[in-house]
């Protein structure tokens, strides 16, 4: 197992959301990603909150793990994620990710008006529009006359790497093709490849990687001699998502090692 590990950590990319967040916690390299998503705003810090946040309202609520959650000089939150497989439920993840946010943006009693300007943003492997676009920008407007805006400053984007059209700037494309696996001679491009590289190299971050990988094979041995639990399950589903398996992977194994169906699976995954 160790040296199965072992290699499919060597294997992995930015498209990794475990890699994806030790990378993006170099406030210099997530700087310019976002200045790349939203070249027009003028971004001259970041700050992180809280890395990898993971925000649970209470017992009955379904947690939600955030691989990488920043503030900018502006206090406008962006909270952008890794999605490597369209579960036909990313829309509504999307929703959910960002009622959970607001939840932790102001306590008990506060005014709304208190409330951050707020950006959910997910880069996905596939087109999950099918229009063909690179960036899928989503405000809510009024039905009646789409040129009213509501205002409530809650911004969802989606980034797509499998795009056709021309419709972003060849920078962000760039940064979207390299996370599908194209490499080219842009900068920060290969600012991102290197920083990949020495997060690879990271003895701290690959123990935690192994151990991750150690705890889901020990939630499946209890699995087996206790039945099927609840906990254990979403426990499994948890890790596989830090060690960055797609969901279809994580289907499969949560069907075999927990005798589910596959209807049964995606309640998980929700």
């Amino acid at each position: 197992m160790t040296q199965n590990l072992e290699q499919k950590w060597q294997s992995l990319t930015l498209a990794n959301d475990f890699i994806f967040g030790k990378v993006m916690s170099r406030p210099n390299l997530c700087k310019k990603l976002l200045e790349r998503i939203f070249p027009e705003l003028n971004i001259t810090r970041i700050e992180y909150p809280e890395l990898q946040k993971t925000i649970k309202e209470d017992i009955d609520a379904k947690s939600v793990r955030l691989d990488v959650y920043v503030k900018d000089d502006q206090e406008t939150i962006y909270n952008i994620e890794i999605q490597t497989t369209d579960t036909k439920e990313l829309p509504k993840r999307s929703r959910y990710y960002q009622s959970m946010i607001d939840l932790q943006l102001i306590d008990k009693g506060e005014v709304y008006r208190n409330l951050n300007k707020s950006y959910v943003i997910f880069i996905c492997v596939s087109d999950i529009f099918h229009k063909g676009r690179h960036k899928y920008t989503f405000r809510n407007t009024c039905t009646e006359d789409p040129s009213l805006v509501l205002g409530d400053e809650a911004v969802k984007i989606f980034l797509n790497t499998k795009g056709t059209m021309k419709d972003i700037d060849p920078k962000l494309k760039a940064v979207l093709d390299y996370i599908d696996g194209i490499y080219s001679d842009d900068p920060y491009v290969e600012e991102l490849d290197n920083a990949v590289t020495e997060a690879k190299r990271n003895r701290e971050w690959r123990r935690e990687y192994m151990t991750l990988a150690m705890k889901l094979n020990e939630s499946y041995d209890e699995g087996r001699k206790e039945g099927i639990d609840l906990g254990k399950i979403y426990g499994a589903v948890s890790v596989y998502k830090d060690l960055g398996f797609d969901d279809n992977k994580i289907l499969e194994n949560i069907c075999a090692k927990f005798q589910l169906t596959e209807k049964e699976a995606l309640e998980y995954l929700k």
